[in-house]
């Protein structure tokens, strides 16, 4: 009996061993206080009441998630009873991405343990983008994420940004600085594998985006090309080939943009353009915008936006890289091999 009982704490103690061995790194710590990660995170009261994986929605630079995504995604997805978050960055998304990143992450571990489900994150511009810093240096994120969908993802940054950040402006705000093409963020963020095994990636964009610039065929900023996850990198005039839209309405009422977003969410693997009911190209908006208050919302969504351009403080720099995204950081190197 006694013998029994050693074998079995002995193989207990191994699976454990094993299963310790296995577990991904955490990554460096959270510096952002819990209870301002714990604020940042909004989840209707039914988000996590479903069978359903729960849909996170990152909002774009110069935008909150209420302005971002309440005439928008967040309607809609109500329409046809999506569990969803929305996450708001610090500062309209306009300071340092590193810092905002935390916040991803601490959305990400939350969800997951609150439903039990791996995360389907749904962002626009920088928001399609930061979850890849996120799943980069906090390697235990990567089982907590099902599914990565960009609209007009900044994951290459913008030839925009060095007119935006110039001596005669003084520069500009941190997280522009960080997606300008050729960023020390963006070289280290791209540095190894773009995607991970696992989990699907839809990068979605249009070739009129006049902010995420250049995003036209065969380099499209918004592409993911390398890893080992599932990718897709669609157009919008893959579906409709006259479609025309810019930056902000991709981001928030365009039909085609928002078609391919539910037919990733649909479906195992990336969006495919072939599934998608070609009469979306006759739309003006997709659904749950409403029609009688919509246009009013955009205009003051796209206001909002050109203000913080306007008048949100200017540094003279890119934000350092932190010591973790440069090798020099103890634990917090991300595991890409």
């Amino acid at each position: 009996m006694k013998a029994a009982v050693a074998a079995a704490v002995v193989i207990g103690t191994a699976l454990t061993t094993v299963a310790t061995a296995q577990a991904a790194p955490e990554g460096p710590p959270l510096d952002v206080p819990a209870a301002a990660l714990e604020r940042s995170l909004d989840c209707p009261p039914d988000a996590f009441t479903s069978d359903a994986a729960p849909i996170l929605l990152i909002p774009g630079t110069t935008l909150t998630a209420q302005e971002n995504f309440f005439f928008t995604y967040e309607p809609a997805f109500r329409l046809r009873d999506r569990p969803y978050c929305a996450l708001t960055l610090p500062n309209h998304a306009m300071s340092d991405i590193q810092v905002s990143a935390e916040y991803v992450v601490r959305a990400l571990r939350t969800m997951a343990d609150r439903s039990g489900e791996r995360v389907k994150i749904v962002g626009f511009s920088q928001g399609g983008m930061i979850g890849r810093w996120a799943l980069k240096y906090w390697p235990d994120t990567r089982e907590d994420v099902d599914e990565v969908i960009g609209l007009d993802p900044s994951n290459h940054g913008t030839l925009d940004a060095y007119a935006t950040c110039t001596p005669l402006t003084a520069g500009c705000a941190p997280a522009l600085w960080q997606q300008q093409t050729g960023s020390r963020f963006l070289a280290a963020l791209n540095s190894g594998p773009e995607t991970y095994p696992g989990i699907d990636y839809t990068s979605i964009s249009t070739p009129t985006d006049e902010i995420v610039v250049p995003n036209l065929p065969p380099a499209a900023s918004s592409s993911l090309n390398t890893g080992e996850g599932r990718r897709a990198n669609i157009s919008t005039l893959d579906v409709c080939p006259v479609h025309v839209a810019e930056h902000l309405s991709m981001g928030s009422t365009d039909p085609v943009g928002y078609a391919l977003v539910t037919d990733a969410l649909d479906h195992d693997g990336p969006a495919d353009p072939a599934r998608i009911d070609r009469a979306v190209c006759t739309q003006l908006v997709h659904e749950g915008v409403d029609p009688v208050t919509g246009p009013t919302d955009f205009l003051a969504y796209s206001a909002g936006a050109v203000n913080q351009v306007l008048t949100y403080p200017h540094v003279a720099a890119e934000p350092a890289l932190k010591p973790y995204a440069t090798g020099s950081g103890d634990g917090g190197r991300s595991t890409d091999s």
